[in-house]
This record gives C-alpha cells, sequence and structure tokens, in this order.
C-alpha cells in the first residue's frame, strides 16, 4: 500500500514524541503482523484507558505530523491489535479501486448468499441501485463530529472494553484500516483497501471519519447522515454491500428497518462482520 513517510520510528528514540511538536502518554509501538513483525511501526497507542477529552488533545495535534487518530479496543477476547493478526502487505491503495464498481460488485455477492432475500433488500431488488446522492453541504466539521463522537463514546459505554487512543500514519482517516493492516472483515474480503475506497467516498460525501476499530469492528461519526427516508434507504443499500452481515445478522432483519433506525439521523455508523 503507498502511504506517507512514517514518522512512528521517531518514537522508538523519543516516546514523548517531542521532536514531531508533541506531548504522548506513556504508549507502545506495535508492529506485530499476521506474519512476524513489520519493517516499521504500524501503530501508536497509549498504555492508559482513553477518556473524554483525549482525542481534541491529542489527535488533532498528531494529525498535523501525519499521525491520525483512532480508538482501538484492547480488551477484547481477542486482545489488542498485536494480536488481531495484522496484514499490510496484503493490502492495496484505496485510491486505486472505484467505489461505485466496488459496491455494485459487493451488492451483487451480497445478494446470493443462502437464502431469500427479497424482503430483506426491499425496496430495491438484485439490481444495483447505484449510489446514495451527496448533500448539497456538511452541517457540521468532520473533524469536530469525530471529536464529539469519540467523546460520546467513551463517555456513555459502548462495545469497547478497553477503549486506548491510537495514532495511525494515514493520508486520509478513511485509510486507517489499510494502513494497519486490518482484517476485521477477512471472512468477507481479504483486501481492506477496497473498503477503504468506499470509506473514501463516505468521507467526501458524508464527511465520515473512522473513529473506532475493534478486532472485527469499525466505527465512523457521519457530519452529514441522511434526513429523509429515500436518502436513508440509499445509504441502508450501500451499508448491505459493504456489510450485508449489519443486515442479515443485526438488530433490523430488513434494509427498511435498518434505514430508519440506524441511518436516518444517525451521527454514528457501526459494522460488524463475522
Amino acid at each position: 500500500m503507498a502511504t506517507l513517510p512514517n514518522p512512528l520510528p521517531t518514537l522508538a528514540a523519543d516516546p514523548s514524541g517531542r521532536s514531531l511538536g508533541l506531548g504522548l502518554p506513556l504508549g507502545r509501538l506495535i508492529d506485530e503482523t499476521d506474519d512476524g513483525p513489520w519493517h516499521e511501526p504500524l501503530l501508536w497507542h497509549a498504555e492508559y484507558t482513553a477518556s473524554s477529552g483525549a482525542w481534541t488533545a491529542l489527535g488533532t495535534q498528531a494529525a498535523r505530523t501525519g499521525l491520525l487518530p483512532v480508538l482501538i479496543d484492547v480488551g477484547g477476547t481477542q486482545g489488542g491489535p498485536e494480536e488481531w493478526e495484522l496484514m499490510p502487505g496484503e493490502m492495496s491503495y484505496p485510491g486505486d479501486h472505484d467505489p461505485e464498481e466496488l459496491l455494485a460488485e459487493y451488492w451483487a455477492y451480497a445478494i446470493e448468499e443462502p437464502g431469500d432475500l427479497d424482503e430483506a433488500i426491499a425496496p430495491y431488488d438484485e439490481t444495483w441501485p447505484g449510489p446514495a446522492p451527496a448533500p448539497e453541504s456538511l452541517p457540521a466539521d468532520p473533524d469536530t463530529r469525530a471529536a464529539e463522537t469519540a467523546d460520546a463514546l467513551l463517555d456513555e459505554g459502548s462495545w469497547f472494553k478497553d477503549p486506548r487512543l491510537a495514532l495511525v500514519p494515514a493520508r486520509r482517516s478513511a485509510d486507517i484500516p489499510a494502513a494497519i493492516g486490518w482484517t476485521g472483515p477477512l471472512n468477507y474480503e481479504n483486501d481492506v483497501a477496497r473498503l477503504c475506497a468506499i470509506l473514501r467516498s463516505w468521507e467526501d460525501r458524508f464527511g465520515i471519519r473512522v473513529v473506532a476499530l475493534g478486532f472485527d469492528r469499525l466505527t465512523v461519526s457521519v457530519a452529514a447522515p441522511p434526513t429523509t427516508k429515500d436518502e436513508a434507504e440509499a445509504v441502508a443499500a450501500e451499508h448491505f454491500a459493504f456489510c450485508p452481515d449489519n443486515i442479515t445478522q443485526g438488530d433490523h432483519e430488513t434494509l427498511r428497518a435498518y434505514a430508519e433506525h440506524a441511518v436516518l439521523g444517525q451521527r454514528v455508523w457501526s459494522f460488524w462482520w463475522d
């Protein structure tokens, strides 16, 4: 995967990050992958549980150095990222993929799952309905919304067992999963950069930011969520192509119900792959 120069090796000799203009708390560099140590660190994460305000205090500052913030869970049954079987060598570059072509491809694949999906994907059929339209403008600043979402996840509780603030060398927030070689969707897509291409499209259209990662979970903040039923259903169709498990194995068993409860006006979108 094509990447920017990685500032993380600097932290091996300068853990505080002062040479980068940072004031980092005690943390650790992660280079463990499924094939052994990577040639350079993939991410840094704090040694202590993240609290409200950590994203703003550190993430905004770190972004100026090419390190983007993301919350990670180190307390799940699969442990932290050193145990996630990261595969950075298997990742392509998100910018090399067309998100509309990918969504159409994933839609065709998803509707081939065993069982009758006609009711589940209504009002659509087997034909890919096309991408959801972008709103005319973003009602909120995407980075401000990301910080608010991070604080809400930490304050109100979520699927996190032990959240830590991490920093990842990436060109844009949508690229974070591919930049670390994340394999959460491995049973659905081996090359997460292809999914990141769709995240880039959502970043451009809806102002999303990748806010949190677990072993197989992804959460994004949304600056411009759909505000009408039709818009929400169009976005829900993209979610179904991106992550069919959200509907086929989620709390909302139909696309219409999912659109109403998980997309319409929602400032947070979450995905989980079996």
